[in-house]
């Protein structure tokens, strides 16, 4: 049994149970994005594609919350994969534009499939779900306002 009192145990932590439950969710995905070659991080890339395409790199950084140096080899696989080209902006040559090829915006009826599976691996209730994302997006806004925290 637990012991309530310790401020330090193991299972009181939000860190620990966001890891555990990220990592576990995590593995749900894989086995329903090897089938497109994708990996959960690609995945991330496309899906935030789809819905805002075209995107400069630095965009996409700060939409997904990563950094240069993690974004660019997703990007290249992906262009290796041909799902999307980077070119430069016609209106500053600085600026790489992401966009998607017919084969990346044809992938997005194939993972349209995805999220309803998803929710039946979990065996959760969406009203719950959707309750857990409301809680992880406050989190994720607390995080931003805290001063400490790393940003892209």
């Amino acid at each position: 049994m637990t012991d309530t009192t310790d401020l330090l145990a193991l299972d009181r932590q939000v860190c620990f149970a966001l890891s555990i439950a990220s990592r576990s969710v995590i593995g749900l995905y894989r086995p329903l994005l090897q089938p497109m070659g994708l990996t959960h991080p690609q995945y991330l890339v496309m899906l935030a594609l789809w819905q805002h395409e075209p995107l400069s790199v630095k965009e996409l950084g700060e939409l997904l919350r990563l950094d240069p140096g993690t974004l660019s080899p997703l990007l290249k696989r992906l262009q290796a994969l041909g799902y999307l080209s980077r070119e430069r902006n016609t209106k500053d040559e600085r600026a790489l534009a992401v966009t998607l090829t017919p084969a990346g915006r044809a992938l997005r009826a194939e993972a349209e499939k995805i999220p309803p599976a998803i929710v039946e691996r979990l065996g959760m209730e969406l009203a719950e779900l959707q309750h857990l994302h409301g809680a992880l997006m406050r989190v994720i806004a607390a995080t931003d306002r805290d001063p400490g925290s790393r940003k892209v």
